[in-house]
C-alpha cells in the first residue's frame, strides 16, 4: 500500500532523511518512531506530498506521488485520513460541522448523505452526544476521538497519525491509542502511527520502524524490534519505557 526508496531531505546544510526505505502493506498499522527531530512527522508530510524530497520515490497504493497530476493527487489524498498532533479542529464550528467539513468541501453529497456519515463516525469514536459542542467544551481526549472522526468520515484507505496522543495524561492516551486499535481491527485500514507511546504501541501495531540518523535503523514485527541487540533501539526503547514508567507512578510497563 506504501513504498519508500531511498528517501533524501534537506534543509540548508541540515539533512534530516538520508536514504530513508521501508513498506507498508495493506491493512498494516505500522508504528514509525525515533528521537525528537530525527524526521518523523516530515516524513507523513512527504506521503502526501505537502512537501517534496529531494531524492527518492514514494508510491502509495500503486501509483508515484511525485509523478501525478494535480488532480489525480488530489484524488488520492481523498484516500488518506490525517489526524494531525494538535487536532486541527476549527475553533469556530461545533463537533459536527467539524466532521462534516470534509465532506462539504471535498464531496458533491447532500446533507442527508452527509448527517448520515457523521453520525456514523460520531458513534464509532463514541462522541454522538457530544456533536453540538464546540472544541473549547472538549477534554483532550474528545478532541482527538474528534479529529479521528473527521479523517474517516470519506472512508479512507489509509490513516496517518501523527502524534496523536501529545498533550494527554497517561490514561487517557492509552484510552485514545486503543480506539485507534479498535477502528483498525473494525475497518482494516491500513495505518501509520508516529508517537512515543512505548512500549504501549507495541501492543497494536503489526510493524516497528525506528528512524535514527537520517535512516530506517530497522524495520520489525514489535517482538524482534524489541529484542533487537541495537544499541540505538535498545537505548530508544529502554528511555522511552522507563520514562513512561515514571508518569505512570512508577509501575512498570515492560
Amino acid at each position: 500500500m506504501i513504498r519508500v526508496d531511498n528517501l533524501w531531505k534537506s534543509f540548508g546544510r541540515q539533512e534530516v532523511l538520508r536514504g530513508v526505505s521501508f513498506e507498508v502493506q495493506p491493512g498494516e498499522f505500522m508504528a514509525l518512531i525515533g528521537g525528537s527531530g530525527c524526521g518523523k512527522s516530515l516524513m507523513l508530510k512527504l506521503l502526501v506530498s505537502l512537501l517534496k524530497p529531494d531524492n527518492g520515490r514514494i508510491w502509495v497504493s500503486g501509483k508515484e506521488v511525485a509523478a501525478l497530476s494535480n488532480g489525480e493527487l488530489e484524488s488520492l489524498r481523498s484516500r488518506i485520513g490525517f489526524v494531525f498532533q494538535g487536532g486541527a479542529l476549527f475553533d469556530s464550528m461545533n463537533v459536527y460541522d467539524n466532521v462534516a467539513f470534509p465532506l462539504r468541501e471535498k464531496t458533491n453529497l447532500g446533507e442527508k448523505d452527509i448527517r448520515r456519515k457523521v453520525t456514523g463516525q460520531l458513534e464509532l469514536v463514541g462522541l454522538l452526544n457530544a456533536e453540538h459542542k464546540f472544541p473549547a467544551q472538549l477534554s483532550g481526549g474528545m478532541l482527538k476521538r474528534v479529529a479521528l472522526a473527521r479523517a474517516l468520515v470519506r472512508d479512507p484507505e489509509i490513516v496517518l497519525f501523527d502524534e496523536p496522543t501529545t498533550g494527554l495524561d497517561p490514561v487517557v492516551s492509552r484510552a485514545v491509542l486503543d480506539l485507534f486499535s479498535t477502528v483498525h481491527q473494525r475497518l482494516k485500514l491500513t495505518g501509520i502511527l508516529v508517537s512515543h507511546e512505548i512500549p504501549r504501541i507495541f501492543e497494536i501495531v503489526q510493524k516497528v520502524a525506528m528512524l535514527h540518523e537520517g535512516r530506517i535503523v530497522a524495520v520489525e514485527s514489535p517482538g524482534p524490534f524489541c529484542a533487537s541487540p541495537d544499541p540505538a533501539i535498545q537505548r530508544f526503547v529502554n528511555g522511552n519505557a522507563l520514562a513512561q514508567s515514571s508518569l505512570n507512578g512508577g509501575v512498570s510497563l515492560t
